[in-house]
């Protein structure tokens, strides 16, 4: 008993009572105060109590710096704990009361709190998808309590936690994954809190959060694929093709195969302004193109107004161009003059067409193919390392061909039938992160029947009558070396090539036969560059070397005339190239960008050729004196300069000014030596656009405006029986608008649209030959407009459809303007059905049954000979990979 009756004895009862009362409540204080560990064990049982009685869910809100969402994340799946497990008062350690105690435990710091989680160790695991973050403690779980989109930076707060880690109390990795640039994971000290940023390349990451029996993982992968972003190497450096400040059309890979893209045909089908056909129906031997209301009408200078890239590679000339292409990576087609970084041969752009390259990921790769005229296709990738993360090898091939649907009257033959093969393969060597060397060797074939023409009043065109009946053999094989350093200080890239090329054929038609015995052609290139780093900004520089030799030798071409004899013609032309070329960029202020670039190069030619006529007995007589080591030499300095704004992240206009260059020549078919030699061709770009992409770039809209002004124009000039020998130099306009459009409004959905207008002329261009004025007449070969329109749909279920529609405007095909095609369009239609690996389609070709043609002379003159394009074709393809 505490208390009795007396006075005394009461007084000090009470005494006794307060200083326990003072001593258990300052007790009590700083317990609270010194170890609120105790008190969470007992919540924390009570709550998991809870948690598993009643399966509750919880959602937690996730901020964003632009839009404010929720974001589900997971509890810790515990173990059901029993009342027994609950701690008992006489299981506490209660605090010392000690002052130098109490002092000493108010020193609270994150690692001896014994609330906080130790994470003692962070490990990166890969996935198919990206990256894993694995925070690892000894015991006890992690909860990610805030996480913040700030930009393309992911962050993710875990509350309680402290970082314990061997090296420190930060861990941070850079490029872990695609599309992810680092990932840091930090302590902030203020409130014993553990922060977990990921930063995107260019746009915010995927980001799963996954609680684990000892820890907490963080499931990492690129933004999902229905963003429409594309890198490109069009200005020779890695950079989003939206930032490029000029216009740019890009296939990538997956677009490349849901098209079928396998020729330049296909190519020029999804780009605006750009038409590229082959001569003739069937067999071919030719190729006519445009861009921009340029052509390359004119074969006989052997320069284009385009330059093609296939790996690095050069190809050139009308004959030489109908290739067979598989296994590609990307597409890339520049439009408007590119002269400054690509040199001659590219006033009206560049097509880059880049094949897949070697990884050390095994991969094999199928598709067959059968459809109308028996027409058959085999296509296969292989891929594999050598040496593991240091050697790898891919190879494919390539082979499609089909009969003929052309009648012969005359031998009662169908003719016309085509064959296409090639063949790739690269070897890829990464010594080191800063070492790339690839050998590239390609190899394509085309073994064709008949090209044939018909007149242009031909009730039918796919019935002819002709007596001899022809075919085009073409050959081309390539090697290429590239030698690339990406350095911290500066980047380094070599590029040797060599291509060689022959082509022979024989080409009947109405007035005479034309027989080709090899054409062939070496080309050697050597490409030196060194520019700044990937990692520059605010000023990037480039600077170049280039040298080219090339040989094209015209062993014996012979036209037989009926009635009037047979003729022939050898020329042997070489032409050795230098240049220099540099090109600087830089930011004044951040949205602002300025650039300029200059190209210096020099060109000699040279020249054998000779023009007989050929007798019944076989015999030769010289119709002109042979020209012998005749030689032309022309240099020129080649600017390009502009500026883009960034008025946001969304939105980018440029202005460009650009200059053209096509060297001076000679012409082996030349009769005279008045007619030899052909003058240097300039040209001035001007262009104004604006980029833009919204919607998280699911929608992309270009806009651009163009004129070239032409001086000296190469030109193929006919005389009056429309026969060709002249090259002469005119000037020429052309102006005109590009729109291209592309969507993904909703998952498995793409939408492509582009359209294009030019208006291009000739101005001061008097034909000698005839005597006609043709100046103000429009260029051949250039369409006054283009569009292309494709809707494609691939459901989770695995059904694909796409359907394109491709439109021609008016278009000539003579400098006189009477041989035309009036507008058309052209539609195709492709199905199929998709698993994981493998898919199967049916498709069609020109479903409608369009008639149009390709190509036109005025010879023979009034009626002319023309080409017509393919009619109406079908067939069924598998698709599959390993």
């Amino acid at each position: 008993m505490w208390f009795s009756s007396g006075v005394g004895e009461d007084a000090l009862k009470f005494n006794d009572f307060v200083y326990i009362s003072v001593r258990i409540g300052v007790v009590s204080t700083v317990y609270l105060l010194a170890s609120p560990s105790v008190l969470a064990e007992i919540s924390q049982a009570s709550f998991e109590k809870t948690v598993n009685d009643t399966s509750l869910n919880f959602v937690g809100k996730e901020t964003n710096v632009n839009n404010s969402h929720h974001a589900s994340f997971p509890l810790t799946s515990h173990q059901q704990t029993s009342l027994e497990n609950v701690s008992q008062l006489s299981d506490i350690q209660l605090p010392s009361t000690i002052a130098k105690d109490l002092l000493v435990q108010s020193e609270q710091t994150p690692e001896n709190n014994l609330a906080n989680t130790q994470i003692t160790a962070v490990r990166l695991k890969e996935t198919p998808d990206g990256v894993e973050v694995i925070l690892e403690t000894p015991n006890g779980t992690l909860q990610v309590t805030d996480t913040i989109n700030d930009g393309n930076t992911y962050i993710a707060d875990i509350n309680n936690a402290v970082l314990a880690l061997p090296e420190g109390k930060e861990f941070r990795v850079d490029k872990p994954a695609e599309g992810i640039a680092a990932i840091t994971v930090t302590q902030i000290e203020s409130n014993n809190k553990v922060r977990v940023m990921v930063t995107g390349t260019s746009s915010l990451p995927n980001a799963q959060v996954r609680n684990t029996a000892n820890g907490l993982t963080l499931s990492l992968s690129s933004p999902e694929k229905a963003d429409i972003e594309l890198t490109v190497t069009a200005q020779k450096r890695p950079e989003d093709a939206q930032d490029v400040p000029f216009s740019l059309t890009v296939i990538p890979r997956q677009q490349i195969e849901d098209s079928q893209i396998d020729s330049l045909i296909d190519i020029a089908n999804q780009t605006p302004n750009f038409n590229f056909f082959p001569t003739s129906a069937g067999g071919t031997e030719f190729s006519y193109y445009s861009i921009r209301g340029l052509n390359n009408q004119n074969f006989l200078t052997a320069q284009d107004s385009v330059a093609f890239y296939i790996d690095d590679v050069p190809f050139d000339y009308n004959g030489f161009l109908d290739l067979a292409l598989a296994d590609l990576e990307r597409v890339e087609v520049l439009r408007g003059s590119q002269s400054t970084l690509y040199g001659r041969n590219s006033s009206a752009g560049v097509v880059n067409i880049i094949s897949r390259e070697a990884t050390p990921d095994p991969e094999v790769k199928f598709a067959l193919g059968y459809g109308k005229y028996n027409s058959r296709e085999l296509q296969f990738s292989l891929n594999d390392a050598l040496v593991k993360d240091k050697l790898a090898l891919r190879i494919s091939g390539f082979h499609k061909s089909q009969d003929g649907f052309i009648e012969n009257l005359a031998t009662g033959n169908i003719i016309g039938e085509r064959s296409r093969t090639a063949a790739r393969a690269q070897l890829l060597w990464t010594p080191s992160d800063q070492w790339k060397v690839s050998f590239n060797s390609y190899n394509a074939f085309t073994d064709d029947g008949n090209p044939t023409y018909n007149r242009g009043d031909a009730p039918d065109p796919f019935k002819v009558n002709l007596q001899v009946e022809g075919f085009n053999k073409l050959s081309t094989n390539t090697q290429s070396l590239k030698i690339g350093y990406n350095g911290d200080a500066f980047r380094a890239t070599s590029i040797t090539a060599r291509r060689f090329t022959t082509q022979e054929n024989v080409v009947p038609g109405d007035t005479g036969v034309q027989y080709i015995d090899g054409i062939n052609s070496t080309l050697w290139t050597q490409e030196l560059r060194l520019q700044s780093p990937e990692t520059a900004d605010r000023f990037q520089w480039l600077l170049g070397a280039y040298y080219e030799s090339r040989d094209f030798i015209v062993d014996d071409a012979r036209t037989e005339f009926f009635g009037f004899g047979t003729f022939r013609r050898t020329g042997d032309d070489t032409r050795q190239t230098y240049a220099v070329f540099g090109q600087v960029d830089y930011k004044p202020i951040a949205p602002l960008t300025v650039f300029a670039g200059l190209r210096y190069e020099s060109s000699t030619a040279y020249s054998d050729s000779t023009y007989e006529s050929v007798a019944v007995n076989g015999s030769l007589n010289p119709l002109r004196p042979a020209f012998k080591d005749e030689k032309a030499s022309s240099d020129e300095f080649i600017p390009r300069f502009g500026l883009k704004y960034q008025f946001n992240p969304n939105l980018m206009a440029y202005a460009t000014i650009a200059k053209g260059y096509r060297p001076s020549g000679l012409n082996y078919r030349a009769n005279s030596e008045s007619t030899l030699r052909f003058g240097e061709e300039k040209t001035w770009s001007y262009e104004v656009g604006l980029k833009s992409a919204w919607l998280d770039n699911r929608l992309l809209a270009n806009l651009s405006f163009f004129h070239n002004d032409v001086n000296n124009y190469q030109v193929l000039q006919f005389d009056e029986s429309g026969f060709f020998g002249r090259v002469s130099n005119a000037d020429l306009q052309a102006t005109g608008v590009e729109f291209e459009l592309n969507a993904k409004p909703t998952k498995g959905l793409d939408l492509i649209a582009s359209i294009g207008y030019v208006d291009s002329r000739y101005k001061n261009y008097l034909n000698t030959d005839t005597g006609v004025d043709l100046s103000d007449n429009r260029v051949p070969l250039a369409p006054q407009f283009t569009y292309n329109l494709a809707t494609q749909y691939r459901t989770p279920g695995g059904i694909f459809a796409r359907a394109e529609l491709r439109g021609y405007g008016l278009t000539y095909f003579d400098d006189d303007n009477q041989i035309k095609q009036d507008p058309y369009a052209v539609v195709n239609a492709r199905i199929g059905y998709e698993w994981e690996k493998t898919g199967v389609y049916l498709y069609a070709n020109n479903l409608f049954d369009t008639r149009y043609i390709t190509s036109g002379f005025l010879f023979p003159p009034p009626v002319g000979t023309v080409g017509f394009g393919d009619p109406f074709t079908f067939g069924i393809q598998l698709r599959t990979s390993l």
